[in-house]
């Protein structure tokens, strides 16, 4: 039993490492090739957590195999647009100018209520507005409206804008974030003294925000 537990925790740690090598991004945003091996590798690693009687190895070798092929097949797409395009496909166009490519939407297998999904998803609830809409190759779309639909920015309106920076979470449950602090230009003697005036603990916050002005919002915890 404490075998079992021994390999499968030496797996799970190795399947992660490799896909961390592999630099792999959220399942969302996957290429068809990346799906697939991060799936393989999922498999592969499973048989020697199940079967004590297979050597650890029949599934870390395979995963290193995979790893390399997967490195190399990337490094190569990055040289040779045709093989990318092969591999993963390329983006289409199914809005272009206003008009529904119903063509693309046949090849792609999309069906109208699909379509009508994926923008209601990305905020848009008449197709009407779009100007284009663009699947791209790990399925998600991209989308452009029309000029009177698009929102107008503070260059349009001729209004003054100011630069408040990244608002980071500078404190998470109690615990203060040193790198967030460091990218809002703020050190601990500013945060106490903050705190101090807003009758705060650390450990009574549960969120804290904070931008490069130095403009904050704190989020207390709830009483128990």
């Amino acid at each position: 039993m404490i075998i079992s537990v021994v390999r499968t925790i030496l797996l799970y740690i190795f399947v992660i490492l490799a896909i961390r090598l592999m630099g792999k991004r959220q399942l969302s945003d996957m290429q068809t090739s990346e799906l697939v091996i991060t799936m393989i590798i999922a498999d592969i690693a499973s048989i020697p957590m199940q079967n004590n009687s297979q050597p650890i190895l029949s599934g870390i070798v395979p995963i290193l195999i995979l790893i390399a092929a997967e490195i190399t097949i990337s490094i190569l797409m990055m040289k040779i647009p045709m093989l990318r395009n092969a591999v993963c496909g390329k983006p289409e166009i199914i809005i272009e100018n206003g008009t529904l490519r119903q063509d693309i939407l046949r090849k792609l297998r999309l069906t109208t209520e699909d379509l009508g999904v994926l923008l209601r998803q990305a905020g848009v609830f008449n197709i009407q507005d779009v100007q284009y809409c663009i699947i791209e190759t790990n399925g998600n779309i991209s989308i452009l409206q029309k000029p009177e639909k698009r929102q107008p920015s503070m260059e349009d309106l001729k209004l003054p804008s100011r630069d408040t920076g990244i608002e980071a979470v500078i404190i998470s449950d109690g615990e203060l974030l040193t790198t967030s602090m460091n990218l809002c230009g703020i050190d601990e003697q500013w945060l106490r003294k903050t705190l101090k005036k807003e009758k705060l603990s650390p450990d009574e916050i549960m969120m804290m925000t904070c931008n490069k002005l130095k403009e904050y919002s704190i989020i207390r915890k709830c009483q128990k």
